[in-house]
């Protein structure tokens, strides 16, 4: 056979360039092979075992998200794989909650995901970052430092008698489908309830959710979109900047300030408070009350470098945004197990009758009274909090560039990690039947057992110095409203033999939390 000539290659080559160029196709083909390779063999990560397909696309992970059933996959896989899983190409699901320390810290070095920058607005065309949005840990910790004290307890205790407005209309609306004897959709009312609170916190006025007893503007609704976007483009964050944010999309549309429900609303309600003008600014507020825009419009009155209207609007609307899904969340599964527990509820509404008997709680109750004359009725808010979190999603954030060494396998830098707090809370090492509803755990645990477990629940609320920064504001709902529920009503499911629908688009909503209500 003759040798191959230089000529004979430039042949080959021309041959080669003329296949290629009149089938493009073949270098698409040939990029998602390479790609899908890439990802599969992944540096360190491909040893981790998970189902096949997570380790060539993301995608996987939107089918499972768009599902709305993330929490159970996520339960599932742990049993099956063990306390590593691969749940995408570059995401490593880790159920060991000693790792809860090591990824949610107060040095931030396990930085957020792109998962989280979704889930912010735009204000003038600009997006802006909130507290729960933001990626940069100094960008955080200086707007932490701008609004925080408003969210400790003893300053929102100074709007404990708002929040009994708002519980003493809940009653009282909740008294007409009593009086009438008929079925009252609990679950959405609690949501109603939770607005409220959320307007006389954060703006010292009733949002109208009881008033109207309907979802105000169709906030919920929007919220429940918003959510359901974040959720899915969270999976591949990448293509997020092709879709909702692309720059073409806030040149084409009106400002954010038009059109988003979140946003036109809290605009309404600051309006109804103060002005502001074309350029934005703040004026005429009252600086003199307890809620949140008077602080914060107190602050920038003082000294305008402290706090700008931009802080303001943003923080606001975040409330907005996230103050009464979690909380409705939480009241919700409360009801639904007591409920589903006669022998629980017997037992939690003799404490709260006996408690009151005594002189121990006033009308309403009071969150002190609560959370010091009420033990088995803490124990069961824990025990709902616990098999239901609010949150059903893995809380992604990067591995340093150092790597991580976790059940003696390393996950390099730049590896996404993070912990559902489905998978935890059902740790039965900690956690013994951990599907069973049992309150008492949490009265009979021994000191060093009750550390573990209180290490685990407070990642409900997320961990370190991105913990919720409204956490206060939610456990002083649910410690003032449930007892004063259960003392007033009889509460019974109208169909005790039919489950409610969880739908998980990263807060794991309920629906058909359907009551009978009776005087007691």
């Amino acid at each position: 056979m003759a040798p191959t000539t230089l000529s004979d290659g430039s042949t080959i080559l021309s041959q080669g360039l003329k296949l290629v160029l009149g089938h493009p196709w073949l270098v698409l083909i040939a990029f998602v092979f390479s790609r899908l390779v890439w990802n599969k063999f992944q540096p360190h990560v491909w040893k981790i075992p998970g189902p096949t397909a997570v380790a060539y696309t993301k995608f996987w992970r939107v089918y499972d998200v768009w599902k709305g059933q993330a929490h159970l996959t996520a339960i599932d896989l742990h049993k099956k794989y063990g306390p590593l899983v691969r749940v995408a190409p570059n995401h490593v699901s880790v159920s060991d909650p000693s790792y809860i320390p090591v990824f949610y810290n107060i040095k931030e070095n396990y930085t957020k995901t792109g998962f989280y920058p979704i889930q912010s607005i735009s204000w003038k065309k600009q997006p802006e970052m909130n507290l729960f949005s933001t990626r940069d840990p100094s960008y955080h910790r200086v707007e932490k430092r701008k609004v925080g004290a408003a969210y400790s307890l003893p300053n929102l205790l100074e709007s404990e008698s708002a929040i009994d407005s708002c519980i003493t209309l809940f009653m009282d609306r909740l008294n007409e489908f009593a009086s009438q004897q008929k079925p009252v959709d609990l679950g959405a009312w609690l949501q109603y309830f939770a607005f409220d609170v959320v307007g006389e916190v954060t703006f010292a006025s009733k949002l109208g959710f009881l008033e109207r007893g309907t979802d105000v503007d169709g906030m919920m609704k929007a919220i429940e979109g918003m959510l359901t976007y974040a959720s899915l483009c969270g999976q591949v964050p990448e293509y997020h900047k092709y879709l909702l944010g692309n720059p073409l999309f806030s040149m084409l549309m009106p400002a954010m300030e038009t059109w988003n429900q979140v946003l036109v609303f809290t605009l309404k309600a600051i309006n109804g408070r103060a002005s502001i003008k074309r350029d934005g600014e703040l004026i005429n507020a009252d600086s003199g009350g307890r809620d949140m825009l008077s602080r914060w419009a107190y602050v920038k009155s003082s000294d305008p470098l402290k706090m700008s209207t931009r802080d303001i609007i943003v923080h606001l609307s975040t409330n907005v945004f996230a103050g009464s899904d979690t909380t409705a969340i939480a009241l919700r599964a409360v009801i639904y197990y007591l409920c589903r527990n006669p022998r629980i509820m017997t037992k939690v509404v003799e404490e709260i009758d006996a408690a009151d008997k005594e002189g121990q709680l006033s009308t309403p109750v009071s969150y002190k009274e609560s959370t010091t004359s009420l033990p088995y009725f803490n124990a069961v808010l824990k025990e709902a909090m616990r098999i239901h979190p609010s949150v059903g999603f893995l809380m992604e954030r990067h591995v340093p560039p150092e790597g991580v060494g976790i059940n003696g396998q390393f996950i390099p830098g730049g590896t996404i990690v993070g912990i559902n707090p489905w998978v935890t809370n059902r740790n039965e090492a900690v956690f013994p039947d951990p599907d069973d509803f049992k309150p008492e755990r949490w009265l009979e645990a021994s000191e060093a057992q009750m550390k573990q477990m209180d290490d685990i629940f407070e990642l409900n609320f997320g961990g370190g110095s991105r913990k919720c920064i409204g956490r206060n504001i939610s456990m002083i709902e649910m410690q003032k409203v449930l007892p004063e529920l259960l003392r007033r009503y009889t509460v019974t499911l109208t169909h005790p033999n039919k489950d409610w629908h969880i739908c998980n688009h990263w807060f794991v909503q309920q629906e058909g939390v359907i009551c009978n209500l009776t005087r007691r």
